[in-house]
């Protein structure tokens, strides 16, 4: 085992000083949704240009509650990539429409728009693209396909908190962008999410569908005329989230110093390892990229590393004292979507990273030499197998 300490692929930073604004908090008495939520919302909002937006338990909660206020329900289609978290395809089927997956870029792992023209129906309510890693997709194109079919956008902007297109933050513009503060993610709430609207009465229909469907009248009773969840996030986690994303833009900017040495390290040995690197920007918005993640394809199906497995890979890491993570699988190849008839072989791209890709460490509490650390293990273990 490594005598240097572990290092976590992923984790937040939090402080003695946010620490003490949580606690702070606490003791205040008030632990549900209070003063220090509409105190973060004001504050996300203000970061996305004034945008209307509203906090949840979690993204999943934002994206179930962003399908509803658009009225996708059975019958509609929605398109999104093989290539994403597991919480767009569920939340699709939970609201009873149907899932429709197009294959990813294998470098920017973000949706073939060539392939979602092709794929878009009179049933098309909407299109799901994840923004993976952090990179933005192709905005332009996005919202010009959205506009000329009248569809719906609901961005899954989980990793994508600080990202930015042409100068404007992904959330600032468009149409619906939901956000995750999971401790994994670039600022935390320890479990949390956000929606940003583009539209006040949609962010207030959110607003009812988060609480019960509760609406409140003039004589002090309420009232309840729509069927609503239970995705109110607690003051406690909202004080944590002001304080975080202070330091948001920050840590984002470390992110991608960090980013760029791996990129540095590994791309005068990509070919000869057979390693496939991340897309380090957009060509239209070199800086844009908020870096949650560093994924790699490595090369677990070359003939000649036939005996390579990824778990061997992530089993030797650890004994360096080095987490690893897997993003992600192939969303239209786990048993839920099997049993709907989806097969191996439909969307290349998505299933080659699913097969190869590891995720390397990437936070803001690490330094250039952990970059180092993680690249000569990596070069050493593909060296030897």
């Amino acid at each position: 085992m490594s005598a240097l300490p572990f290092l976590k692929f992923a984790g937040p930073v939090i402080t003695d000083e946010m620490a003490d604004a949580v606690r702070d908090t606490i003791i205040s008495g008030w632990l549900t949704s209070g003063p220090q939520v509409s105190a973060f919302e004001a504050a996300l909002s203000n970061y996305h240009g004034g945008r209307p937006t509203r906090v949840f338990t979690s993204a999943t909660a934002a994206m179930e509650v962003a399908f509803e206020v658009c009225g996708i329900s059975p019958g509609d289609e929605v398109i999104t990539s093989a290539m994403t978290f597991f919480s767009v395809g569920n939340m699709i089927e939970k609201v009873g429409a149907t899932t429709v997956f197009v294959d990813c870029d294998l470098v920017t792992r973000n949706l073939n728009f060539d392939q979602v023209e092709a794929a878009i129906t009179p049933r098309t309510k909407a299109i799901v693209p994840t923004h993976m890693s952090g990179l933005p997709c192709d905005m332009d194109r996005l919202y010009d396909i959205a506009k000329k079919h009248g569809l719906r956008v609901i961005e899954d902007a989980a990793l994508a908190i600080g990202s930015s297109w042409q100068g404007k933050r992904i959330g600032a513009f468009g149409d619906i962008a939901t956000f995750s503060f999971h401790p994994n993610k670039n600022m935390t709430t320890i479990e949390g999410g956000a929606a940003v609207f583009a539209d006040e009465a949609e962010a207030k229909r959110a607003e009812v569908l988060r609480f019960h469907g509760i609406t409140r009248l003039a004589d002090g009773t309420r009232d309840v005329s729509v069927a609503g969840g239970k995705f109110n996030m607690s003051d406690v986690s909202a004080r944590l989230g002001l304080a975080q994303l202070e330091k948001l833009d920050t840590w984002n900017v470390h992110r991608q110093s960090l980013a760029h040495v791996y990129t540095m390290l590994l791309t005068p040995l990509a070919d000869e390892l057979g390693i496939v690197l991340p897309s380090p920007a957009h060509p239209n918005e070199p800086t844009g990229h908020s870096w949650n993640m560093f994924c790699v394809l490595l090369p677990f199906d070359k003939p000649w590393q036939s005996q390579l497995t990824r778990k061997q890979f992530i089993d030797a890491m650890h004994a360096q004292g080095i987490g690893i993570g897997i993003s992600y699988e192939a969303m239209h190849l786990t048993s839920l979507f099997r049993a709907k008839g989806h097969r191996d072989g439909e969307h290349p791209n998505a299933e080659r990273i699913a097969q190869q890709t590891v995720t390397l460490p990437l936070h803001a509490a690490m330094t250039e030499a952990d970059v180092v650390r993680v690249v000569q293990a990596l070069i050493s273990f593909l060296a030897k197998a």
